[in-house]
């Protein structure tokens, strides 16, 4: 069952992150590729029964889109590292109060990656996911995803992460919530990632982590 949140409807459509990788996987030679094309081959791969998009219908709440992430450290297991359990922590403080301040959306590609893994790990992120609304990877997410590849924003191998950031920008999110500073949340990257963003003609969402939000909207900072 797909939720629903304000301002958003629904349209059907979902790209897997098999079909993310193999999009990105093209040899050079065919690169130079024909648009219309490529969305159309990709549309007919498309599982229509668990994803949806989002147009806005003068929405009260910022949108934020929940990159996985955000859920692996949500629903993590106790663990002797410091670090994860300090994650752990603030999201899982950020997560209580957050349904009430934001509508929280993912991607199909969201759920494909947190259904990976161990299976009980894996049921504990779908179940934090059923109140979250799956946004569409439409051939306009899939375009700038290319283009975040393209340009240099995102390296090749790390294409799953150009389409969460080309899903939440093409779909007008206001902020996309994540751990991940290798690839997404990395001031070395953020400059360029919003280039290509505004470049095709999409203003990008605040990329940040949980905490962040945390202060710009009741100003507790996790000790």
């Amino acid at each position: 069952m797909v939720a629903t949140t304000e301002g958003f409807s629904v349209r059907e459509g979902l790209d897997t992150q098999a079909e993310w990788r193999e999009f990105f996987d093209t040899p050079e030679k065919a690169l130079e590729w024909d648009v219309q094309q490529l969305s159309n081959t990709l549309q007919g791969h498309r599982q229509t029964d668990c994803s949806i998009s989002v147009t806005h219908m003068g929405r009260m709440k910022s949108a934020a889109y929940i990159e996985t992430s955000v859920v692996s450290y949500l629903t993590a297991r106790l663990s002797r590292d410091l670090v994860i359990m300090a994650y752990r922590e603030i999201t899982q403080e950020w997560w209580r109060e957050a349904p009430d301040r934001f509508n929280l959306v993912a991607s199909a590609l969201v759920m494909a990656e947190a259904r990976a893994g161990d299976p009980d790990a894996a049921r504990a992120r779908i179940e934090a996911l059923e109140a979250v609304a799956l946004l569409d990877a439409t051939p306009d997410a899939e375009v700038l995803a290319y283009a975040l590849v393209e340009a240099g924003a995102i390296p090749r191998q790390a294409a799953d992460d150009a389409a969460h950031i080309a899903i939440a920008a093409t779909n007008g999110i206001d902020f996309l919530v994540t751990w991940n500073f290798r690839h997404i949340a990395n001031a070395a990257m953020r400059a360029r990632i919003e280039q290509v963003c505004r470049e095709a003609g999409y203003e990008p969402p605040v990329i940040c982590i949980p905490n962040e939000l945390m202060e710009a909207n009741n100003g507790n900072t996790p000790d």
